[in-house]
């Protein structure tokens, strides 16, 4: 079982989306680097800001893991959110294209973009779900 947000929760969400046939399809024509900046929350286990990234690239993930804030910083979409937020999404709590309408979840990129992409968006949450997870806090 792996803890979020580590290196080794990331490497088993990259194979959980490459082994996807659905993510395949639904983004077939994405193109994009993500990072997931999963703010501190000290009091729950999270004592420093990490950052996740995906280098998405037409239905499959090239690679990725938990990068520096530089590399992280430097992706075509960004979102943000302390890992609280995050937790919500992984237990399927929270819709992330909700959360990023309501300002939950704070996207820097194009949003019209995502949002055309939903149904990757919403392929790679239910892959979260696949993910045996582990959170800081408890399970």
């Amino acid at each position: 079982m792996a803890k979020f947000p580590t290196d080794p929760w990331f490497q088993e969400f990259i194979a959980a989306i490459n082994r996807s046939e659905r993510y395949r399809e639904v983004a077939a024509t994405w193109e994009g680097d993500v990072a997931f900046r999963i703010e501190a929350e000290p009091d729950k286990g999270v004592p420093t800001t990490v950052w996740g990234f995906l280098d998405l690239w037409h239905g499959e993930c090239r690679g990725g893991g938990v990068v520096d804030e530089e590399r992280g910083a430097a992706s075509t979409y960004v979102i943000s959110a302390p890992y609280s937020r995050w937790r919500e999404v992984l237990e399927g709590d929270l819709d992330p294209i909700r959360g990023m309408m309501q300002g939950k979840l704070r996207v820097q990129g194009d949003l019209p973009t995502i949002i055309r992409y939903v149904s990757a968006a919403n392929e790679l949450v239910h892959l979260t779900g696949t993910v045996d997870t582990q959170f800081p806090d408890g399970d």
